[in-house]
Order: structure tokens, then C-alpha cells, then sequence
């Protein structure tokens, strides 16, 4: 959960600041100037949505409104500091910190839920 309220906090502070809320700024403001070049690649690399990673530049959403997307982000930051494989990471802990964090949000899985409707 601490993963979670960390980001929004981040989202704020940034807002604050004028500064863009990506995964390239949200790395340097949590890990100095351990969040090099190498290392943001491959959180990016890992952190997949749609099948796709996301990019370093990319203007992520609200976690509230938008969670996959920090969901996988999460994961991949989890799995490239402790050495451990991205699949490792244990999604239904994750869902159910989101869901203490942002109570009466939008659920987690809503995207794949509407993927699944329309196939």
C-alpha cells in the first residue's frame, strides 16, 4: 500500500512543481541518481501494458482513474530492485493495496474487463 500512496504523493508534488508525472521523473525522485539511464530502461522494458512497455516520457494518468498502467509500473520497479523476475511479483497483493489506497476507485482490472467484453 505504501508503494501506492508514495505515487499519488508523487503525482502531487510534481503538480506542485509543474513537472511531468512520467516514469522517468517518478525514478529520479525516488532513487537519486541511482535511476540512471540503464536502469530506467529496464524498469521501462518490464513494466509491459498491452504487450508493450512503457516509455520513460510517457504523461502516465491518475493512479486513481488509470491503475494498470501504474500497476505494471509498480511491478517492474519491485522486480528490478530485488533481482527477481517480473512474474514473481504477486499481482493480487498489488490489486489488493490499490484497493485500501484508493477506496471507491476505479477497479483495477476494468480495462481487461472491457477487453474481454469486446471479443
Amino acid at each position: 500500500m505504501q508503494l501506492w500512496l508514495r505515487l499519488e504523493r508523487t503525482r502531487r508534488l510534481f503538480g506542485g512543481q509543474h513537472k511531468r508525472f512520467c516514469v522517468r521523473n517518478i525514478l529520479r525522485e525516488w532513487f537519486g541518481l541511482r535511476a540512471n539511464d540503464d536502469f530506467i530502461w529496464e524498469v521501462c522494458h518490464r513494466a509491459l501494458v498491452d504487450d508493450e512497455p512503457l516509455a520513460g516520457w510517457d504523461e502516465l494518468p491518475l493512479p486513481s482513474l488509470y491503475p494498470r498502467k501504474h500497476r505494471e509500473l509498480l511491478r517492474a520497479i519491485v522486480s528490478v530492485k530485488l533481482g527477481i523476475s517480473y512474474y514473481r511479483v504477486n499481482l493480487k497483493e498489488l490489486d489488493a493495496a490499490y484497493s485500501i489506497a484508493f477506496p471507491g476507485s476505479t477497479p483495477i482490472n476494468v480495462n481487461k474487463k472491457v477487453k474481454m467484453l469486446k471479443s
